[in-house]
């Protein structure tokens, strides 16, 4: 499958409330990105004023490259379906433009107070500019996923013969589940030549698993963002899309995951969001095991209980001592970091003590409270 990944972090991303990025911030973001492997980002809406078309322009004089190729990272501007936003997106030198304007009928007749046709002229005027300054250019359908199914598959055709370089469908509240993802996605192939790239929201859960059906059904573009950030609930997660699609079908896009976590840790600094612990892919104790159950499997084999190394993320798998431990776990944390070897009946007694504190201070103990309770159990046995 050739699937071409698009980052929305600094555009999206930053649309998510009281997010903002310095134009420092946008750079190394977008370094980020390059280094580990994605070809593409939308670097921001130039139409929101000089700054940030001062911050547009600077990524694209990075001269940022992808991974270790010699690849120009492909920098694209967000515009609304408006000719002097494809005018402002130009004067930031990017290589092209994302035109996006409603679709749905409650947004066509709410919002803009319109008709259809109207937003097929605002979109067939704004590809005109494009092309007239040589700007490759998406034609995004905001509200896809709500949209009618002939209008849309109407305004990606004409999109299509305008010379768009694919269409982004959008489930901009994120209502599809997979299932209907992959009908619509899978009409819509049927009907359009030219990839169709997925963006993809998060309001119940299912943005990362609606892109996968999607590509399923035909997509062969993503648009998502690191870490999900993005409005409201935010964006299919990156990270997740990548993963998934290496682990579940077989599919290796070329990114160096290895850099995920380093690049997170970023994005959240400046983003004012912390990572959850527990965020798939990326957070820090996704390869904590405190359960004495799975502790047991994973010191006998590592993939009993882990899906991939933390190596492949460049995390590291953690046994965290605590109620839930077993003696196992226990007397292998002993022997592995402190240097002592702990018989089964020491272990044992030692494990209620364990058990009783943690329950106590409701968490796992450090290692100064185990070793405490270690010396307390031998004191106590010598006297």
């Amino acid at each position: 499958m050739d699937i071409h990944l698009m980052d929305i972090t600094l555009r999206d991303g930053e649309q998510a409330v009281g997010v903002i990025f310095s134009r420092w911030e946008k750079i190394q973001i977008a370094s980020h990105l390059a280094h580990m492997g994605i070809p593409a980002l939308e670097a921001g809406f130039p139409a929101l004023g000089p700054e940030e078309k001062e911050a547009i322009r600077a990524i694209v004089e990075a001269g940022l490259q992808v991974g270790e190729s010699q690849q120009p990272l492909e920098v694209y501007a967000f515009a609304r379906a408006r000719r002097d936003d494809i005018m402002d997106a130009a004067e930031c030198g990017v290589h092209g433009v994302v035109i996006s304007i409603s679709t749905s009928d409650i947004h066509i007749e709410r919002k803009f107070r319109t008709t259809r046709s109207w937003v097929l002229e605002r979109m067939e005027e704004a590809a005109e500019a494009a092309r007239q300054r040589s700007l490759s250019f998406i034609v995004s359908a905001e509200d896809a996923s709500r949209s009618d199914m002939n209008f849309l598959i109407e305004y990606y055709r004409r999109a299509e013969a305008l010379g768009a370089r694919m269409v982004r469908y959008c489930d901009s509240l994120g209502v599809n589940d997979p299932f209907t993802t992959y009908r619509h996605i899978r009409h819509i192939c049927q009907a359009v030549s030219i990839p169709i790239q997925l963006h993809m929201h998060n309001e119940f859960g299912m943005a990362t698993a609606n892109v996968l059906m999607g590509l399923r059904a035909g997509a062969r573009a993503v648009a998502a963002s690191l870490g999900g950030l993005g409005e409201r609930t935010g964006n299919s997660p990156l990270e997740e899309v990548v993963m998934a699609l290496k682990h579940l079908y077989g599919v290796d896009l070329g990114v160096d995951t290895t850099r995920f976590r380093e690049a997170a840790e970023y994005i959240a600094e400046a983003s004012r969001r912390a990572i959850p612990i527990w965020k798939a892919i990326i957070g820090s104790s996704i390869f904590a095991h405190e359960s004495g159950i799975h502790a047991d499997g994973i010191l006998k084999h590592p993939h009993t209980y882990e899906a991939f190394s933390p190596e492949e993320v460049n995390l590291e798998r953690q046994i965290v001592i605590g109620k839930h431990s077993g003696t196992h776990a226990l007397i292998h944390k002993f022997h592995t970091e402190f240097g002592i070897q702990l018989d089964g009946a020491t272990a044992s007694r030692l494990l209620e003590r364990v058990r009783a504190a943690a329950v106590e201070l409701k968490r796992p103990l450090f290692d100064k409270e185990l070793m405490l309770l270690y010396h307390e159990l031998v004191n106590h046995r010598l006297t």
